[in-house]
């Protein structure tokens, strides 16, 4: 009798069929998923009533949502620049690239061998970057250009005191001309730090020994192309070293800031093919000099060589610096946006350097035809040397006319951007057609009551050229590596791509069981509205009556996630999980210092929790007093009831994982957050394992008082290969009016803390994604992800428990939506580790688990609920046949040293040799699973050596010639 068919989104997301789920409930000795539900987590917590949400919908009911939210957008011809600028994505890379799940679905590369792809897209990102700055190294892209601002302004503060110990300096120069939304996030950034930022002219500023760092704009928020040499040498003279802020596109022909003295450059990569998106993702970029590789903030793609001498890349020094280093991390980010700085990077490859300065040359050309049209009419240029902002003045004689501008210019169709009631900008950009220009001139003509220049011809435009001092002319080469002169026509670069994406191992091909991280499906209906133009081209400080669809999607979205926390309020901001941290203690932090308690400033943090939060609290101001897990991965409750003894008057929060980051529901959990509101401190709860409460609990059920959402774990957004993410905070009552504000738009609470993100609603486009993922899933669905996920670990558990032992489980025997596997065992007699495990599943055509994290010597598995059964069971067979190639060492049938695991992976160049050495045969190293012949994954490199790479440090791209060896 044939099952009848299920239609719904919840049936396309979910993995399991109800006949699997039998199956697994069979396979655990359960009658149902409640059931499931009630063994794992403590009854408590546990709710049955159902989400306050509609029921799903379809995915065409849905998009057709979506267009009608679509046409509630006013896009216009974006002119209001501040760091955002209309441009263009090739077709070519929106269709290979950011539609590709082979590129948004994969996770940041840890396992590098399998991640070849990517990793040499951001290597290609890196070495652009660098050589537009004029600078030595550049990392692989941070979360937006304010946030990268901060970043080097905390750098060069720890520079600054490493190599001046006695130094009592921490002000931190801010030009008033740098763009406003980066000055807000720098004084929030700097005031738990006890860094004071001081904001004036550069020009004017007096050096003293106060001062360790500052901060000027290239080209300025007033469009001024301003020559900052002698700036420079007078504060290196002062010992202050200089961050420039710079757009990357204006560094094809303006004298890059390495040129004139800067140690450090930042901006963002968004008009390098990236929509504006509402305020993102965007991926940021900082490079700065060698001498301060090691303190770069974020991730660094490095070249190293695999076990055969082979080229091969892998990220550097800081793979994963928050869990090694804690607190004493250089800063908390722990994804950045990889997806969005690949995109940048192949639009780097498509249109070379020349490519790039011919958009240049154009802009800056048709700014120069704007700007002589506006003087003819009177008007007055304040900027002596600009490339694509022409900043006017009104005449003196005709006063203020701002108001019937604004009116004009929206009416046909162009926001401007008004600093104050004097002066327009207007920016321009790779999209600004003649056409365009001769509108605006009308429209500037028409506000003072007379007549536009005629249109210029394209020959007289083409004969227009750079007018700046010499000092200001980029005269030296960029961009000069192969890499960017070798893709030219669509189909090379197609294939470019093609080769790049065929290095890399994604959820299109193979289940990701990457404990923590959530790899679930990120559904293609969900994604489509992300590229409509009535979501990606508008400005995210365009007026927000011209927003009316984004704005319905955020309150909706608001409305959901309230409902789905048990919170109150919500922030949208925060740009990434790291950053919804961060948001969140300083949240806390306020709202202590509005009580009169600003002294409390203890973070009471497991021992279990994820590295980013100690870091997080470091840079919210806190002190990280970290408390012990007993031996089944709870809080040890006699050791917290210690600190809270020692610390009661000063403890701000506990930084809590529910489930544990042990995999488990920790039963006393509600005693444990009473015991720390008794001592007057606040609770925040770590949102990365929302995957295993959504629809059966809630943090504000549980009793926290705020948390962050990883959208890109519980709540679909792809991660991107190391980014996009986006972390909102939901908060009780008492804390939102301390949610983050920002200078340009009408967000955050009555005593709003400084925004986190660069953008009032963070990296706005894609949480459309989540909206959708909401929307489809309904409030049955979500729950029914929750219950399904928690079955996946628990039949992953039960069915390789003999094989690996599992260390952390509840009272009962069961584990949350996570699993953890130890591998210790049977390294002093295999001689095998985690490692070699992580490897060899390779070769079985999976990505490895979490190893080595939070215990070292273990794995940390998470299924999530998009898996079928029948991968999770393909999952199972192949760690139990690497089991068996243990016992087979363990057994002496096998050697210690060469044998399939130690090897792995096993690449085709390496099966195909003509000579073969080992002692086991090509086809148990390349085809350990008789399935794999039907449909294999062959990694591109053999294991990389990371030692090497690290005393070798090599950030940029290496000739070609470097890898003609490389299959």
């Amino acid at each position: 009798m044939s099952q009848t068919h299920d239609a719904s989104f919840a049936a396309r997301h979910i993995g399991p069929r109800p006949g699997d789920v039998k199956a697994m409930l069979k396979t655990l000795g359960l009658a149902s998923l409640k059931d499931l539900v009630k063994a794992a987590a403590p009854e408590g917590i546990l709710s049955d009533a159902p989400l306050d949400l509609p029921k799903g919908e379809s995915e065409a009911a849905y998009l057709e949502h979506m267009r009608e939210m679509a046409r509630r957008n006013k896009v216009l011809v974006s002119c209001i620049g501040q760091g955002y600028t209309g441009c263009i994505t090739p077709a070519v890379i929106r269709r290979c690239v950011l539609e590709n799940p082979a590129w948004y679905t994969p996770y940041t590369p840890y396992q590098a061998e399998i991640a070849q792809g990517r990793l040499e897209a951001l290597l290609n990102f890196q070495t652009m970057m660098a050589d537009l700055a004029g600078m030595e190294v550049a990392n692989a892209s941070l979360l937006d250009e304010a946030t990268a601002a901060a970043e080097a302004m905390t750098m060069l503060h720890r520079i600054h005191h490493r190599e001046h110990r006695k130094s009592a300096a921490h002000a931190f120069f801010v030009a008033d001309t740098c763009f406003p939304q980066t000055l807000a996030v720098l004084r929030g950034r700097a005031e738990p730090l006890g860094i004071e930022v001081v904001v004036g002219q550069f020009r004017a500023i007096e050096w003293s020994d106060r001062f360790f760092g500052a901060l000027v704009q290239f080209p300025d928020a007033e469009g001024n192309v301003c020559d900052y040499r002698s700036f420079i040498e007078k504060a290196h003279a002062a010992g202050v070293k200089v961050a420039v802020a710079a757009d990357p596109l204006a560094l094809t022909v303006l004298t890059p800031p390495g040129e004139f003295g800067a140690d450090v450059v930042v901006g963002s990569a968004q008009r390098f093919g990236v929509p504006m998106g509402y305020g993102g993702p965007h991926a940021a970029f900082f490079a700065t000099r060698e001498a301060y590789v090691r303190e770069l903030p974020g991730r660094i793609i490095g070249v190293s060589v695999d076990r055969n001498g082979e080229p091969a890349l892998r990220m550097a020094l800081q793979t994963r610096e928050q869990h090694i280093r804690r607190e004493k991390a250089k800063s908390n980010i722990c994804t950045a946006q990889a997806l969005l700085a690949n995109i940048a990077s192949f639009y780097g490859v498509y249109h070379g350097p020349e490519g790039l300065k011919d958009i240049a040359m154009r802009v800056h050309r048709l700014s120069r035809v704007l700007d002589e049209g506006l003087r003819g009419l009177g008007f007055v240029q304040t900027n002596p040397y600009w490339f694509d902002t022409v900043r006017v003045v009104w005449p003196e004689a005709r006063g203020s006319v701002h108001e019937g501008l604004k009116a004009l210019s929206e009416k046909a169709g162009f926001n401007l951007y008004y600093p104050d009631s004097r002066h327009a900008q207007i920016t321009l950009d790779e999209t600004t057609t003649v056409e365009e220009v001769q509108a605006l001139l009308k429209v500037f003509a028409k506000a003072l009551g007379g007549k536009a220049p005629r249109k210029p011809s394209d020959r007289a435009l083409s004969r227009i050229e750079l007018v700046y001092h010499d000092d200001l002319i980029r005269t030296s080469p960029f961009m000069t590596h192969p890499v960017f002169h070798a893709h030219r026509s669509e189909t090379g670069l197609m294939r470019y791509m093609k080769a790049l994406e065929d290095k890399d191992l994604g959820l299109s091909g193979a289940m990701i069981p990457l404990g923590s991280c959530t790899m679930k499906l990120n559904a293609a209906a969900e994604m489509e509205p992300v590229t409509w133009p009535e979501f990606a081209n508008l400005h995210p400080f365009a007026p927000v009556e011209q927003a009316r669809g984004y704005m319905e999607i955020f309150g909706r979205l608001e409305a959901a996630l309230r409902e789905v926390t048990g919170f109150a309020g919500v922030s949208l901001q925060p740009n990434a999980g790291s950053q919804g941290e961060l948001a969140g203690l300083m949240v806390i932090r306020a709202y202590h210092a509005a009580r009169g308690e600003g002294h409390r400033n203890i973070a009471l943090i497991p021992s279990s929790a994820h590295g980013t939060n100690p870091a997080s609290a470091v840079m919210a101001g806190m002190e990280v007093e970290v408390v012990a897990c007993d031996s089944r991965g709870n809080i040890d409750l006699p050791d917290l009831d210690r600190k809270i003894e020692a610390h009661r008057d000063r403890i701000a929060a506990l930084m809590v994982t529910y489930p544990s980051t042990f995999g488990v529901f920790d039963p006393d959990i509600v005693d444990i957050i009473a015991k720390v509101h008794a001592a007057g401190g606040q609770v925040y709860m770590d949102g990365a394992n929302m995957n295993a409460q959504v629809g059966i609990t809630s943090p504000g059920r549980i009793g926290a008082d705020v948390c962050h959402l990883n959208l890109h774990k519980t709540f679909s957004i792809p991660h991107g290969g190391g980014g996009p993410g986006m972390g909102p905070i939901c908060v009780a009552e008492h804390l939102i009016p301390f949610l983050p504000g920002h200078p340009l738009a009408p967000v955050g609470g009555d005593r709003a803390i400084a925004p986190v993100a660069a953008a009032p609603w963070g990296s706005s486009s894609i949480l459309l994604i989540s909206y959708g993922y909401i929307r489809m899933l309904g409030s049955d669905g979500m729950a029914e992800a929750t219950r399904l996920a928690i079955l996946g670990a628990n039949y992953l558990k039960r069915r390789l428990e003999n094989a690996f032992p599992v260390p952390f489980t509840n009272a009962g025997g069961w584990v949350a939506h996570e699993v953890i596997f130890d591998v210790r065992p049977f390294k002093d007699r295999s001689g095998v580790d985690e490692t070699d495990l992580a490897k060899r599943l390779m070769d079985y055509g999976f990505h490895a688990p979490t190893v080595s994290w939070p215990i070292p010597g273990t794995m940390m598995v998470e299924p999530t609920e998009s898996e079928p059964k029948e991968e999770l069971d393909r999952f199972c067979d192949a760690l139990l046949a690497i089991r068996a190639e243990i016992q087979a060492i363990l057994d002496g049938h096998a050697d210690r040293l060469d044998n399939p695991l130690k090897n792995a992976p096993h690449t085709a160049r390496m099966v195909s040799a003509t000579e073969w050495t080992h002692p086991y045969t090509r086809e148990q190293a390349a085809y350990p699973d008789p399935g794999l012949k039907l449909r294999k994954f062959w990694p591109s490199t053999a294991r990389i050596d990371n030692p090497y790479g690290d005393r070798n440090l090599i950030c940029s791209c290496p000739p070609l010639d470097a890898y003609e060896e490389v299959p």
